[in-house]
Formats: C-alpha cells, structure tokens, sequence
C-alpha cells in the first residue's frame, strides 16, 4: 500500500497557539494509519525537501498585524521557488490565531498558495477574538480530517 505523508508546518510563539499546534498533531496522530505518516515542523525548521515528500500539508499561522506570521513567510520565502512546479496540486488545510478577523492572513496564504496552485481541502479554521477552548477542539478535529483525507485517498 501507498505511504502518505501529512506535514504540519505551524508557528507558536504563546502557550495558547502551542495548544492549537498541539491539537492539530494530536488529532492527526489520533487518526491511526500504518500507511500514513506524521510530521510536524516550525516554519524554520522545514525545508523545500519536507514539502516535496509531503502528500498533504496544514498550515498554522498566527495573525500579525493583519498578515501571517513572520515565521510562515520566511518558511513560503525559503521553499517557494523550489517547490514551484513540483507540487501543484499539493492538497492543503490552514489553521490561523487571530486576534482581529485574519482576512487578510487567509487572503495573504492563499495568494501564495495559489501561486504554488497548491489546493484548499478544507475550509480555513480561524480562531478569531478572545481566546475560547473550542479552538483547541477544531484544530483536533482539522488535524484528523486531513489526516483521514489524505489516507482514504479523498485528498
């Protein structure tokens, strides 16, 4: 059978959004597979190699001055061109703590994304306001909706 591999490429810098990251892995991990596999790297610590191997991908971001992360772009800055043509079609999902209303952090990744012609599976989940423990939840469950997506072959 066909080994899969689900990257998690997320930015948390406060104890709330390492809970939201937490939750994504967990509820991937929680989705057992012996044909998927997996990862979960900060935006610095991956490389256009991870991106390449991935079968499909989430996105965490925080929401900065109504843009993604510095982290999230320096991650789109440094695999950009060397993913460019060599994933379209790559099957993603996002993740975005927002503060205000991240329109403008989903409107920013998705121009980026596009240009990647990379393809949103799921609709974005943005944490917006004060912070609420559902957030933890929906991110559990987006980590497991890819996680069983990518395995079934429905991504």
């Amino acid at each position: 059978m066909d080994r899969r591999q689900l990257l998690i490429v997320g930015h948390a810098p406060s104890a709330n959004t390492r809970k939201l990251y937490d939750a994504v892995i967990d509820g991937a991990r929680d989705y057992s597979s012996k044909t998927l596999e997996v990862v979960a790297l900060s935006p610095f610590k991956t490389q256009p190699n991870d991106v390449l191997a991935a079968s499909g991908l989430i996105l965490g971001t925080t929401e900065n001055l109504g843009y993604m992360s510095g982290a999230l772009k320096d991650f789109f800055d440094r695999c950009y061109y060397p993913c460019l043509n060599k994933t379209e079609g790559l099957p993603y999902a996002l993740y975005i703590r927002a503060g205000h209303d991240g329109t403008g952090t989903q409107r920013g990744i998705e121009a980026i994304t596009g240009g990647l012609r990379w393809r949103s599976v799921q609709d974005a989940v943005v944490c917006r306001g004060e912070w609420q423990e559902c957030f933890v939840s929906n991110c559990h469950d987006l980590g497991a909706a890819m996680a069983a997506g990518l395995d079934l072959g429905i991504f």
